[in-house]
């Protein structure tokens, strides 16, 4: 009951399926199950609607939150020709999507069925206390049935009282209470020190893996970086200030619903004047136009400047690029970017320290992003444009990496990393801000979102095992002696009722030791 761990059920995850799909027909619309739908149908994905089933733009524009699947949190532009999978949200515009896989095909489909499967295919830590009562306990209780009735039977003058009595000793002292209370204790106090940490593990046999852990992989959005966009670099172009650029920018961009418009105005901080703003328009894919104080501002992509014939100077940093211009002037550009948690290097460094052969990372966003945070933390692998399938598959090829012994953890906070958090050895979910299902399917949870407890966690594992084995070598120790003592009628019902009670209650005051953490 101490190391067995309760899941819900796969229902946790039904925040990506899709209830329903609205199938164009010839009578016009209809709302049926993504079932029904066939391959070569027409569905209409209206906005704030779940794209239902896998397929291609037909007709319609529109931006689609992708970050269920990919975890990027920049919303994707869905245009004809564009193709969208199902789980993917639809934000703005209403899309025409024929649909190419049906609903058992489907990308949300294989995802649920991956956790469902994943989890019977996971190591199991083995109990020592299970394998060794399985020998332990019927070898001394025959040892001393033979201790009593064998020796009166074969030596002379030998009184059976006397031999049951040595019996009896023989099996208090025997009696493997030490065992049996201080290494589930020892266990319970290594996850009691870890919960003050901020650190969650659902059970001990999770806590005796993480001594053998070899592989630490890392989703990166929410993990290992903040998962919240921000102006990480502003670049003004020649008499115009950063202050000036950003609220040029803030003007502009005032009326946007994108959440790139919403990192500027949040860098920004101050009050818009919404009077000073005339005559504002959005072109989806480019960016916007409005007329701030009677001068046209432009704030957008490359294609933007491109298109309204103003030379810009590239930008050459990581990160979503917003240029603007004034008039037919370009002013500058700046860069947004998710940032790098402020523990994520010292978390990478910190496992290495532990031991840790290899670290990865797994990520849905882009290469340059992803290689970019890669070298930031000195992470041994990227591996980046990846869905929550592919994740599965890069985790069973480390699996396969591995020595027999050797366990993989990975460490992911979203909704797309529940099925590899189900099928990698260990998997922690970042808590503070980790969907409900990562939680769910995660041995391990980090309640404060920081990527160096995992680290903490395998210090902490570390610590119980020594301390445990201290506990099981004493025990054995000391109950072997009295045992030998036992037999040849030297040890009293006295030494054994201390070679069982006294050794126990030295055992638990050893396992409590446990408890004291000292912090990183």
């Amino acid at each position: 009951a101490a190391v067995s761990r309760s899941r819900k059920s796969i229902s946790d995850l039904m925040d990506i399926r899709p209830d329903y799909a609205n199938l164009q027909t010839e009578g016009g619309t209809v709302k049926v199950s993504p079932d029904e739908v066939k391959a070569g149908d027409v569905i209409i994905v209206k906005p704030g609607e779940k794209v239902p089933l896998d397929g291609k733009v037909r007709a319609g524009k529109s931006l689609v939150d992708t970050s269920a699947l990919t975890g990027e949190s920049v919303p994707r532009e869905a245009a004809p020709g564009a193709e969208v999978l199902s789980g993917f949200v639809n934000k703005n515009g209403v899309l025409e999507v024929e649909v190419d896989k049906e609903y058992s095909e489907s990308t949300v489909s294989k995802i649920l069925d991956l956790v469902q499967n994943a989890s019977s295919r996971k190591a199991k830590t083995e109990n020592f206390i299970t394998k060794f009562a399985k020998y332990y306990t019927p070898f001394v209780v025959i040892v001393a049935l033979l201790l009593a009735f064998v020796p009166p039977l074969i030596i002379s003058g030998a009184m059976l009282s006397d031999w049951v009595y040595r019996a009896l000793v023989f099996l208090v002292i025997s009696c493997p209470c030490a065992l049996v209370v201080s290494i589930p204790l020892g266990f319970f106090g290594g996850i009691g020190a870890a919960s003050k940490a901020g650190i969650l593990v659902k059970g001990g046999n999770y806590l005796e893996a993480l001594n053998d852990v070899k592989y630490a992989v890392f989703d990166k959005t929410g993990t290992l970086t903040k998962g919240e966009f921000a102006v990480v670099k502003l670049s003004p172009a020649g008499p115009v200030k950063e202050d000036e650029l950003l609220e040029y920018a803030a003007l502009a961009e005032h009326f946007s619903g994108h959440p790139i418009a919403e990192s500027i105005r949040v860098a920004y901080g101050k009050e818009v004047q919404a009077d000073r703003i005339k005559d504002y328009s959005e072109t989806a894919g480019f960016g916007v136009r409005a007329v701030v104080d009677g001068a046209v501002i432009l704030a957008g992509n490359a294609k933007l400047m491109k298109k309204a014939g103003i030379q810009y100077q590239e930008e050459g940093e990581i990160g979503t690029v917003v240029y603007v211009a004034a008039g037919d002037t370009f002013i500058g550009s700046i860069v947004i970017a998710d940032e790098i948690k402020e523990d994520a290097k010292r978390a990478i460094s910190a496992l290495k320290k532990v031991g840790i052969k290899k670290t990865v990372m797994l990520t849905g966003d882009a290469k340059e992003s992803g290689a970019a945070v890669g070298a930031e933390l000195s992470i041994d692998e990227v591996h980046a444009e990846l869905l929550p399938q592919h994740k599965v598959d890069r985790i069973e090829e480390f699996d396969k990496q591995k020595l027999p012994k050797e366990k993989l953890l990975f460490a992911g906070d979203g909704i797309n990393d529940t099925p590899v958090l189900a099928r990698a050895d260990i998997g922690v979910a970042m808590g503070g801000l980790g969907s409900d299902a990562a939680v769910e399917a995660a041995d391990i949870v980090i309640m404060t979102d920081q990527p160096s407890k995992i680290a903490e966690a395998i210090n902490i594992a570390k610590r119980t095992r020594t301390i445990v084995w201290q506990n099981i070598i004493f025990a054995l120790g000391v109950k072997g002696v009295f045992l030998i003592l036992g037999a040849f009628g030297i040890a009293t019902m006295w030494e054994a009722v201390f070679s069982d009670v006294g050794v126990t209650l030295l055992a638990v005051l050893n396992a409590m030791r446990v408890l004291k953490v000292k912090e990183m």
